[in-house]
């Protein structure tokens, strides 16, 4: 079975790198126009000219903190005015920003439910009503296998994401009797750049990033680390005709870690 996107248009925040970067490639190679937001514009700009020299359709980047409302206001309308709808909505921004429960300020809770929940909420809110009458949209919803099995040290990042999974419920009854299908995909350990950070920091006795890999790939049943592909894979087959029975549900994408299916 062959996944195509033609004729969709398909905004993904957080889309400069790692599994953001990963869904607009495997989206554009599928026929969608893509539109990507991240904060970083030299790395927009970029993963704007990797996406568009693998795929002809069109590649629009766009700097916006997803944090400020009028930010996502504004860069909104800009990916209408030059891609004239948006079919597919992935709400992908965020960092895993764990820690003990007494330790957490409300700046670090505020900013971590700004950036993970309000954003989604706000991008969502502008996108849904216009997917509605249409009669097709899909929205997926990126969050972590802490959503579901929150483990002690994950505040407040397993409480936004958590959050995330509630959102991903109201809006898919919501939806379905529009053909607006809401998804959330559900990390676990998959191969992202801030792996890649935490090794120059700190290689935990790792000689190299695949012997860091190995190490970290040893806690997942399946035995490695997942690639961000393999993540882009499942979206874009959520984002696809190919999904059509398929809403309010959440997928783990980890190997087989997640002690909750």
């Amino acid at each position: 079975m062959e996944i195509r996107l033609d004729g969709r248009s398909a905004l993904i925040t957080g889309g400069s790198k790692g599994l953001g970067l990963a869904m607009a490639t495997t989206f554009a190679q599928s026929g969608a126009d893509v539109a990507i937001i991240a904060r970083d514009q030299q790395a927009l700009e970029a993963a704007r000219a990797a996406i568009a020299a693998s795929a002809e359709v069109k590649v629009r980047a766009y700097s916006c903190d997803v944090r400020q409302p009028d930010q996502i206001r504004r860069t909104f309308q800009s990916v209408i005015d030059d891609l004239g709808k948006v079919d597919i909505l992935v709400n992908n921004a965020g960092t895993s920003r764990a820690g003990r429960f007494e330790d957490a300020s409300d700046e670090v809770w505020q900013e971590d439910l700004d950036l993970k929940l309000f954003a989604a909420i706000r991008l969502t809110r502008l996108a849904f009503p216009a997917m509605k009458e249409r009669r097709w949209g899909r929205i997926i919803n990126v969050l972590n296998i802490g959503a579901k099995a929150p483990r002690p040290n994950s505040a407040p990042t397993a409480v936004s994401r958590a959050a995330g999974l509630a959102l991903t419920k109201i809006l898919s009854g919501e939806g379905a009797l529009h053909n607006v299908l809401v998804n959330a995909l559900l990390v676990g350990l998959i191969k992202a750049d801030q792996h890649i950070q935490h090794f120059k920091q700190n290689n935990a006795g790792a000689k190299s990033m695949d012997e860091y890999y190995a190490n970290l790939g040893s806690r997942v049943p399946l035995g490695r680390v997942g690639e961000a592909q393999e993540f882009a894979n499942i979206a874009c087959f959520l984002a696809s005709d190919a999904a059509s029975y398929i809403t309010g549900t959440a997928i783990n994408v980890d190997g087989g870690t997640s002690p909750v299916v």
